[in-house]
């Protein structure tokens, strides 16, 4: 990965060569995430550390991935990257890409189901 930013008020920003888009029209073309949208991804879920146990899809179309267990808003937690990233170390978020603004999805670990509920 490349370093396309600076850090912004504790997020990091990371890509390959795809550019990060927030928001893209929604649904999604086929049910599937597209290369180039961006989420915010905490690190310890990036790195593979800690499985993804909460994905929101906000109101306004953005995502964001977390680990469930600690803090993703601390300074340095969490980066802006593709939502592709994630997904390499958590395949059932692809799952996740029908899920509709203003909802989050949860699971107490990996292999369980996502539980789905409104924002």
């Amino acid at each position: 990965m490349d370093i396309i930013g600076q850090p912004t008020d504790g997020v990091e920003h990371f890509s390959d060569s795809h550019e990060i888009r927030e928001h893209l029209p929604f649904p999604f073309q086929d049910g599937r995430f597209p290369k180039d949208l961006g989420a915010v991804v905490q690190g310890t879920v990036l790195s593979g550390d800690v499985p993804a146990r909460e994905v929101v899809h906000t109101a306004d179309g953005s995502w964001r991935i977390g680990d469930g267990v600690s803090d993703m808003n601390m300074p340095g937690a969490s980066m802006i990257t593709q939502i592709s990233h994630a997904v390499q170390w958590n395949t059932s978020i692809a799952d996740l890409a029908t899920m509709g603004p203003g909802h989050v999805a949860a699971r107490s670990d990996p292999g369980k189901p996502w539980q789905i509920v409104a924002l």
